[in-house]
Formats: C-alpha cells, sequence, structure tokens
C-alpha cells in the first residue's frame, strides 16, 4: 500500500462543516500574516544586500530574481507533496525550506560568498511557495459559490505583514550588528524565525488536513491514486479551455504587475522621485493587491469567475496606460501602481477559483502547483526582461509591452465565454 492509501481521514459529518472551515481559514490567515511578514522582511533589503556582498550594483538585481526562481523551481515538488500526503506537510515543508534559505543568506552574507547568497535566496521563495499554496488550501473544503471569498480572505491576510515587513526591516538589521552580522542580513535572520513559527503552526493547528478532508467527501469514482498524479493534473488543465484560462490569466496578470512595479521606481527616481515618496507609491501598490481582495472575492462569487477576469484585464489595462503616460507625474504613476495592484488581486482571485472549479478534485493540487509554476516562471522571465526594455526603450514602453501580453488573453476569455454561453446560456 501506498503512503496515501494508509492515510485513513475520517469524513466530516456536514452539520461540523463550517464551524471546520472557519477554523481552517483562521490557520491559513494567521500563517499567511506571518508568512507574508517573513518574505517581506526579508525581500525588502534583498537588493541593498546582494549588492553589498557582490560590491556591484549591477548584480543587485539578481537576489530577488533568485528568490522568484526558487519560488517556481519549488512549485511542483511541493505541488506532488501535497498531492501525495495534503496540505500540512507540503506546508510545513516549504517553510521550513524557506527557513534554511534565510539561514544560508545569513551565512552568505557574513563570509561575503555571492553564489551562497544566491542559493539561500532561491530557497528562501519556498516562503514564497506556501503563502501561494495556502489560498488554495482555503478553496479545498470551501462551498463552490463561496469558493474565490476563501480564497480573498488568506490573500488579503498578506496586507498585513507585507506592509509591517519592510517596516521591521531597520530594526531587524540593527538587532544583529553586535553578532558581526552583516545589517541588510537582519532582516533574514528575523524572516528564518518566522518561517520556523510559521510551520509550527500549520504542523500543529491545520488538522484534519483540508485536502485529505476534502477527498475523504467526495465520490467514491474520484479516490483513485492514478487520479491524483502530476500527470493527471496536467491533463486535466490541458483537457478543459476554462482551467487553461485560469493559468493564463494568473501568469499574464503576474508578469504584467511584476515586471511594471519592479521598474517604477527607476523611472520615479529618474523623474526626481526620494526614497520616501517611492515608499509610499509601493505600498498604494501593495494596498491595491491585497487590501481589496475579499472585494473580489465576492465580485467573482456573484458575477462569475469569466466576469472577475474581464474586470481584472480592464483594471490592468487601465494601470498600464496611466502609469505609462504619466511621465513626470508622480501621483498619476502612484494611482497607475495603485490599479496595477486592484487588476492583479482580480486576476489571482478569479483565476485560482476558475481553475478549483475546472479540474475534477483528485488533481486540483497538481493543476494549482502548474499553475504556479507558470506563474512565477513567467513572472521571472518579464522582470528580468524589464530591466532590458527600460535600458533600452523607456518605461513607457514597458507599459506598452505589458499591454500587448493582455491581449492574447482578452481574446481567450472572450472565446472562452462564447462557448460556456453556446453549452450554457445561464452561465457566467
Amino acid at each position: 500500500m501506498t503512503a496515501v492509501e494508509r492515510q485513513v481521514v475520517v469524513p466530516v459529518p456536514p452539520d461540523r462543516l463550517p464551524a471546520l472551515r472557519r477554523r481552517i481559514s483562521g490557520v491559513l490567515i494567521t500563517t499567511q500574516i506571518l508568512g507574508g511578514l517573513g518574505v517581506a522582511t526579508g525581500i525588502a533589503l534583498a537588493a541593498v544586500l546582494a549588492k553589498e556582498v557582490s560590491g556591484t550594483e549591477s548584480l543587485s538585481g539578481l537576489a530577488p530574481t533568485a528568490t522568484v526562481a526558487g519560488t517556481a523551481v519549488l512549485s511542483m515538488p511541493l505541488a506532488a507533496l501535497m498531492t501525495a500526503r495534503g496540505r500540512r506537510p507540503g506546508l510545513v515543508l516549504a517553510y521550513l525550506i524557506g527557513a534554511v534559505g534565510a539561514g544560508v543568506t545569513v551565512l552568505a552574507a557574513s563570509i561575503g560568498s555571492f553564489p551562497l547568497l544566491l542559493c539561500g535566496m532561491a530557497a528562501f521563495g519556498a516562503a514564497s511557495s506556501a503563502n501561494l499554496q495556502a489560498r488554495f488550501a482555503a478553496a479545498d473544503l470551501a462551498e463552490p459559490e463561496h469558493r474565490a471569498r476563501a480564497i480573498s480572505l488568506v490573500v488579503w491576510a498578506t496586507t498585513i505583514g507585507a506592509v509591517l515587513g519592510p517596516n521591521i526591516a531597520a530594526p531587524a538589521g540593527r538587532s544583529v550588528t553586535g553578532f558581526g552580522i552583516p545589517e541588510a542580513a537582519g532582516p533574514f535572520l528575523w524572516a528564518a524565525g518566522i518561517f520556523l513559527i510559521s510551520a509550527l503552526v500549520v504542523a500543529v493547528l491545520l488538522r484534519p488536513d483540508p485536502l485529505l478532508t476534502a477527498r475523504a467527501l467526495a465520490p467514491a469514482e474520484e479516490q483513485s491514486p492514478a487520479a491524483r498524479s502530476l500527470r493527471a493534473g496536467v491533463a486535466a488543465v490541458t483537457a478543459s479551455p476554462r482551467a487553461r484560462l485560469a493559468v493564463v490569466t494568473v501568469a499574464v496578470a503576474h508578469t504584467a504587475m511584476v515586471s511594471v512595479m519592479s521598474m517604477t521606481p527607476v523611472d520615479l527616481a529618474h523623474h526626481g522621485a526620494g526614497i520616501d515618496l517611492i515608499g509610499l507609491v509601493i505600498s498604494a501598490h501593495i494596498a491595491g493587491m491585497y487590501a481589496f481582495a475579499p472585494l473580489m472575492g465576492r465580485l467573482s462569487d456573484r458575477l462569475g469567475r469569466l466576469s472577475g477576469i474581464g474586470l481584472a484585464v480592464g483594471l490592468l489595462a487601465c494601470a498600464v496606460f496611466v502609469a505609462g503616460t504619466a511621465g513626470g507625474s508622480h501621483g498619476q504613476t502612484a494611482f497607475g501602481l495603485f490599479v496595477l495592484g486592484l487588476g492583479w488581486s482580480a486576476a489571482l482571485v478569479s483565476g485560482s477559483a476558475l481553475l478549483t472549479d475546472s479540474v475534477p478534485q483528485p488533481a486540483r493540487a497538481a493543476a494549482q502547483g502548474l499553475s504556479d509554476l507558470a506563474m512565477n516562471a513567467s513572472a521571472g522571465i518579464g522582470g528580468a526582461a524589464a530591466g532590458l526594455v527600460v535600458a533600452q526603450a523607456s518605461y513607457a514602453w514597458l507599459n506598452f509591452a505589458a499591454a500587448c501580453l493582455l491581449l492574447p488573453l482578452a481574446g481567450l476569455a472572450l472565446l472562452t465565454r462564447g462557448r460556456r454561453t453556446k453549452k450554457a446560456p445561464a452561465g457566467g
């Protein structure tokens, strides 16, 4: 018998499901706050630390890129573990790898090894994988008509950590200087501790496992181990137009957001903005990304996933137009970045819910891992290309390139809606 087959999960009586959903949601929100805090604390000074260790500003961007690459590379192995053993082991392992990566980053900074620093940053990305997978864990037991709302609450919880993280980076740095650790590495030491706490919370409190419980509630014909394989997940996405749209939506939105957001501070600085103003613009962007996620979830549940994706495309198109034509107007750039965050939020919530809706329950964890792989791999490429576009052309051309990415997404969404309308006129 396989490890999966030896696991015994007692089906939850229907009258206990609402309380279980609330408890699991509470645990996931707690870990999302902690995980988001750890990631944001470390990332706040990643480029600065890379510059100090490498000795050149030209290599400073490799540290965040290594984190995105690590998040992408680890997406499928973690999805495979969750497919086989449930959400809890996968999330615990992801946070532990993130903690080890943070520790390696501190060691690399202390001995001045840039290659080791990049390895540590790549492992650090596992914590981001955990934060991304948490939204799917919230959807495991959610009622279909409230699935987007459940996802959005976990996404919203990231707001707290994302806002607090950069603000505690400075005291975290000062706290380690007495131990001979570079100040810019201090946030990573704190992040390691936060990730360990997150792993402990998941290991102790995320019981029963939401994915295994959802499987126990599924029909008998969906209990086959073969239906839970990575191959089955890929096949399920390939076979479903709506699942393909979901994967493309999240990947395109994330790529457009990362590309434009990563180069906005550079453009603002070129137009005379100081570090305080740049921080406010990025804070407004982060607020757009996370703070309004519950609204996006309600709209997606009420109007339909395809309408939510349409809203996302419209917001993203508006954002790149506003930001791309801002020139030296800092206020216009800030508004564009805020709307960019809103568009990303709508795409992530609606796309994630649509993917969960569109594939069979046994294949969901694998399909969700595939989506996160596509999301982070494409964003990594987009982020790297963004610097080249701005260097060779301009920030306005970067926004134009982001707008061009939205055109095939809009066409695919319209085509998918047309197919659904022919099959079921009442669908949305």
